[in-house]
């Protein structure tokens, strides 16, 4: 069966201005343009905006998407599988927030007290299954996973207090790190504050501090894709910089 840019964007419920987006950079391009004009999309071009919709779900740029979906070895069947996969744990998070929110009411109703480490289980939860699903493999390799089983359990033990101000750790740590950088400067006042203050937030994260860890953690966020992209998202070269903030802040530590 074949669709005009319309049925298309009804069937799929997006818009049509996007679909033109997606023909124009390259992503979607319609089956062939019909004697008036109009696009017309096909059976493969229905299917490949399904596998757009579902990256676009895991919150993958556009960009990245079409460079998976050019790729001669990509593998639809596998594909779907994964989204599968991915979207049965994105269910149990769920699921894990809803009895959070009943729980909650409960409280609030007067029924069974919900203690605060119970109020946060879900987030911290969902923060653990993310944490692996997308570093899980190389840090267990790196690690061992006996040290990464005793970080996520640390975490997850968190009270709402502790919980909040390891939060409030990482926070800060960016907001220095944005202003440092900015500045040009990994060895400055606000670059070595920030780099004590990771030490602190991994320090709480892990429930122990390991300095060689520490400086492998830090090379990792360069050397590998996802985690360079976690810092420099906020500003272009952001994980080099920490990790020369850090690596200063090492051998400047105890003078």
């Amino acid at each position: 069966m074949e669709y005009t840019i319309k049925k298309l964007s009804d069937l799929a419920g997006v818009s049509t201005r996007t679909l033109r987006y997606y023909d124009e950079i390259g992503l979607l391009t319609p089956s062939r343009i019909n004697s008036s004009g109009y696009r017309i999309y096909g059976r493969v071009e229905v299917d490949r905006l399904q596998q757009i919709m579902f990256y676009r779900e895991m919150g993958m740029e556009l960009e990245r998407i079409k460079l998976i979906l050019d790729d001669p070895d990509f593998d639809s069947v596998g594909a779907l599988k994964e989204h599968r996969s991915r979207l049965i744990e994105k269910k149990e998070r769920l699921l894990m927030l809803i009895r959070n929110v009943d729980q909650t009411l409960e409280d609030k109703g007067g029924g069974v007290t919900m203690s605060d480490r119970k109020k946060f289980e879900g987030f911290k939860k969902r923060l653990v299954d993310i944490n692996e699903k997308e570093y899980g493999k190389e840090i267990r390799e790196k690690y061992g996973d006996e040290s990464i089983d005793a970080s996520n359990q640390q975490l997850l033990s968190m009270d709402k207090e502790t919980y909040e101000e390891t939060k409030h750790l990482e926070e800060q740590m960016i907001a220095l790190l944005k202003i440092a950088h900015e500045k040009g400067d990994a060895t400055g006042e606000e670059a070595q504050e920030a780099a004590q203050l990771h030490k602190e937030w991994i320090t709480r994260q892990w429930g122990h501090y390991n300095r060689e860890a520490h400086e492998g953690l830090v090379q990792m966020y360069v050397d590998d894709e996802r985690f360079r992209s976690y810092y420099d998202k906020y500003q272009n070269g952001m994980a080099e910089f920490l990790r020369d903030a850090v690596g200063h802040y090492m051998k400047n530590e105890g003078k």
